[in-house]
């Protein structure tokens, strides 16, 4: 019965279940695992942030403007003056689901160091920024939110409406549109600071439905081989009782043919009894004239005529 495994496509469903299984198990569930551990370790790190008072900015940025250590998203505090004449306007990045723009300004701080600031967002109107306030142009001390470089975007950067566009935060895009250098990351503007636009929301700290994923992988990735089991064990069962069917067909025909070999066994025999009855009347009609059966009726007779 087990030969009947040994076929193509047996085969090839055990074979595709047992790698399915692997994949789900060794991949496709550490994938998503591993997304929900970033997610639950980012969420807390900015957590930690918003709770921690702020720190100057030669404590997160180093010379070249790079965040130092896992600091992104801790606060700093940076004393100087805005650059407002050298404004970009991050375009059509969703703010809360909407549409917005965000201001981009250099903020150039008293030990030398220049580093852009993300003022907040403005809302879109009729498909194009309003006009927005510049920047103080005197000393300030601001606090933000250290935020790493996104890097250059695919899409070139523009001119329209009056400002400079540009289609994601890259300082070192930035740093040449406007002629001025920038450190390699940027703050982002906490709110009731001196330029803030509107300060941009805190992050969503939702976890997702990456474990639930997580766990629902494992759960398929065991679920195949048993799927695989099942339809074995159907198959075997089934055959069995198709083999029970057929042996109780084959039983019952040969219930049928005795019992048709007993008629006509017993035909035979009552044929052969008529025949040797039918021998011993014709013996005495040709002793007698007449067989003994007829004896009687003619002694009647006569007793009747007397």
């Amino acid at each position: 019965m087990w030969r009947i495994f040994l076929k193509p496509g047996w085969v090839i469903t055990a074979v595709l279940a047992i790698a399915f299984s692997y994949f789900a198990i060794t991949v496709l569930s550490p994938w998503q695992l591993n997304k929900d551990h970033d997610i639950v370790a980012r969420n807390t790190h900015i957590e930690q942030a918003f709770d921690t008072d702020p720190s100057t900015i030669t404590d997160l940025f180093d010379s070249a403007g790079n965040i130092k250590g896992d600091n992104e998203w801790m606060r700093a505090t940076l004393t100087g003056r805005y650059l407002p004449d050298k404004e970009v306007l991050l375009r059509m990045r969703p703010v809360d689901g909407s549409p917005a723009y965000q201001s981009l300004v250099p903020f150039q701080a008293e030990n030398g160091q220049t580093l852009l600031v993300n003022r907040g967002f403005i809302p879109l109107e009729a498909g194009k920024p309003p006009r927005l306030d510049k920047a103080p142009s005197g000393v300030v001390t601001i606090v933000g939110h250290a935020r790493h470089n996104e890097g250059i975007p695919a899409t070139p950067p523009l001119t329209a409406d009056g400002y400079t566009q540009v289609n994601g935060i890259s300082t070192e895009q930035i740093s040449t549109l406007i002629d001025a250098p920038l450190g390699i990351d940027y703050l982002q503007l906490a709110s009731d600071q001196p330029g803030e636009v509107h300060a941009m929301p805190i992050p969503k700290l939702d976890r997702g439905n990456h474990l639930s994923y997580g766990f629902q992988w494992i759960a398929f990735g065991v679920m195949a081989p048993l799927a695989v089991i099942y339809f074995v064990w159907a198959e075997i069962k089934e055959r069995r009782r198709a083999k029970e069917e057929e042996a109780q067909m084959q039983e019952a025909a040969q219930d049928t043919a005795a019992e048709k070999h007993t008629n006509v066994n017993a035909t035979a025999s009552r044929q052969e009894t008529e025949t040797k009855t039918d021998r011993v009347a014709a013996t005495m009609r040709s002793r007698y004239g007449s067989t003994r059966s007829t004896a009687p009726r003619k002694r009647d007779h006569r007793r009747d005529n007397f």
